[in-house]
């Protein structure tokens, strides 16, 4: 049988690339929308779009890729420096943050799994905690600084997606399907979950009595 780690490795590598880039974006848009300036844009896209992974490594007990490798940051200065100079083209265009939140939440969410999987093998509890904490970290941090109630913690549907795709992933592994298989049907299947529900407005649910 043909060997497919090092391309394997390489695809892991590009699509956390691009999930950095992804909910970097919507860390630049978070910060104008909040009346930063470019420093701040910039600071928030960087976070956003390392947080997630750089958490996951630390608990896993790996030294941060974010850090290690400097093509992280740079996606992100790129990213924010992008928003801040086309933003007045795409600021009426509220859905690209939404869609570009969905992609860097399924992607993160299964690149996080695959990173666990690679250090732990088929370990359900590992695949989650890492899959959930590099899809949700980043996100958490970049709402608590622009001072709001973290996407993950009300009623949106949003955790559950990225658990439902990192359930699938795990799932196709364990019946015996290959790596490319299990991490593309996950990232679709969060990603698609998360767009419907932003476009059915599907929501959990909340105790009875709370406000909306």
């Amino acid at each position: 049988m043909v060997d497919f780690s090092v391309p394997v490795d390489v695809f892991v590598y590009v699509l956390d690339l691009f999930g950095t880039m992804a909910f970097a974006v919507t860390g630049a848009f978070k910060a104008i929308e909040n009346k930063s300036d470019v420093v701040g844009i910039l600071l928030l896209a960087t976070l956003t779009g390392v947080a997630g992974g750089t958490m996951r490594d630390i608990v896993l007990g790996q030294f941060p890729n974010s850090i290690s490798d400097p093509a992280y940051v740079v996606i992100t200065v790129v990213s924010g420096l992008a928003i801040f100079f086309l933003y007045s083209h795409l600021k009426k265009h509220w859905n690209l943050f939404l869609k570009f939140d969905a992609i860097g939440l399924g992607v993160f969410a299964i690149i996080g799994a695959t990173f666990a999987y690679h250090l732990v093998g088929l370990n359900f509890l590992a695949i989650v905690l890492a899959g959930m904490l590099t899809a949700v970290g980043g996100g958490i941090l970049r709402d608590v600084f622009v001072n709001q109630v973290p996407i993950v913690f009300v009623k949106e549907f949003y955790a559950s997606a990225s658990f439902v795709g990192i359930a699938i992933f795990y799932l196709v592994l364990y019946l015996g399907g290959e790596l490319y298989f299990a991490t593309i049907s996950g990232i679709v299947l969060t990603t698609g979950l998360r767009l419907v529900a932003i476009k059915y407005n599907w929501n959990l649910p909340r105790a009875k009595g709370t406000a909306d």
